[in-house]
């Protein structure tokens, strides 16, 4: 539209065009837009769309990024009121926001886990081993689906669950956790000589039981307190290795790992429900990996021992698309953002060379704790 052509840009007042183009909801076309001539582009950099419209799509990046690099080079995060400066922050922003508002799904999920890495201890492996807080049923091929810890004489027990995530960046908002009920720490007898077991029929085969209504009998083997933290592999060309070693077994990855994040205590309920955590603010999740921290024990079990027990855990939250991947930076907590395929944005297997040029770099992101004004910092 440059040259003899009319740029409605330049018919139209500059309120009436932002207002126009605000109505965009599809990342991919504000960077049409941006494409069509360098009026259109300094327009839509100097008006922040990508960024806007990044937030309004997925609220929780609000939250998210303290310091961004490019292309590998850290950039300070001093104040600087040179125009030069604040243009070519403005035309990083753009990038930045295009790139990441393409690759965050759409809607939130409740299966951001994809894998049980690990227990602090385990009581019987493999029957009441982690695998079993991937599945949402208490019975499963007519066996009770649990984790338990082992038994501790000291009721201030600690013990953690260590889970890989579907994606190395992910926002976090919700960890939902389903105690277990103790039919299995219980002696194999009845309480009362009247008292006949039952045989429950699930999932094609049977299992011995109590009758219902004395469910309200057996305790609840859920912690006092739970905690939560992030993190990645101290060394990531290691980590097919070491998942590898720990996956669903008795050993612990601590030396293993970096924690970048750890959230404040939660009490948990004696319940045997699903319990919802919801975080104080969405969490950037970057390295993959989960933990679950289980503090104090409350119930003794037959053999005056404490045990901790868990049946289900639901992690919710926006992990990157299918088309896009995040590889971690050696140990320095950061990962690269780069997209798997032409056509990323907007999943449009015709996009522009000009729309493939945004994507056509590495966002590099740190795991800082972030903030609510995402103003406050300096692209």
């Amino acid at each position: 539209m440059e040259g003899s052509s009319i740029d409605f840009l330049q018919l139209l007042n500059s309120d009436l065009s932002f207002k126009i183009l605000s109505n965009l909801d599809d990342p991919a076309d504000v960077v049409r837009v941006a494409s069509v001539s360098h009026t259109w582009r300094q327009f839509v950099i100097a008006s922040g769309f990508s960024k806007s419209l990044c937030l309004r799509l997925f609220p929780e990046t609000s939250s998210a990024i303290k310091a961004i690099e490019e292309n590998n080079v850290i950039e300070s995060l001093g104040f600087n009121t040179t125009g030069s400066v604040d243009v070519e922050k403005l035309k990083k922003n753009h990038r930045v926001y295009a790139f990441l508002a393409s690759g965050l799904a759409p809607s939130l999920t409740t299966d951001c886990i994809v894998e049980a890495i690990s227990a602090s201890s385990t009581d019987h492996f493999p029957e009441e081993n982690i695998r079993h807080n991937l599945e949402p049923r208490e019975i499963v091929d007519g066996m009770l689906s649990y984790w338990s810890s082992m038994g501790e004489s000291n009721p201030e027990m600690h013990e953690t669950l260590t889970f890989k995530l579907v994606s190395k960046l992910c926002f976090i908002t919700e960890i939902n956790i389903q105690p277990s009920q103790g039919y299995f720490h219980e002696p194999l007898v009845p309480k009362f000589d009247s008292i006949l077991w039952f045989l429950i029929y699930s999932d094609d085969s049977y299992i011995l039981f109590y009758p219902d209504h004395f469910e309200d009998d057996f305790p609840i083997y859920s912690a006092r307190a739970v905690r939560f933290r992030m993190g990645h592999v101290r060394e990531p060309q290691q980590e097919r290795f070491l998942l590898g070693d720990y996956k669903a077994g008795r050993r612990s990855i601590e030396d293993h790992v970096v924690w970048t994040y750890t959230s404040e205590k939660f009490s948990m309920v004696q319940e045997n429900r699903l319990k919802k955590f919801k975080l104080p603010e969405p969490v950037l999740a970057i390295g993959g990996l989960l933990q679950i921290e289980l503090f104090g024990g409350v119930q003794l079990a037959w053999d005056d021992l404490y045990y901790l027990c868990v049946s289900y855990v639901q992690v919710v939250g926006r992990p990157l698309t299918n088309e896009f991947v995040a590889d971690l930076i050696n140990n320095s907590g950061k990962c690269v953002l780069n997209y798997k395929r032409k056509g990323a944005i907007g999943n449009d297997s015709d996009a522009s060379e000009d729309d493939l040029a945004v994507l056509g770099f590495s966002c590099v992101f740190t795991d800082l704790v972030l903030s609510h004004n995402m103003s406050e910092y300096h692209f």
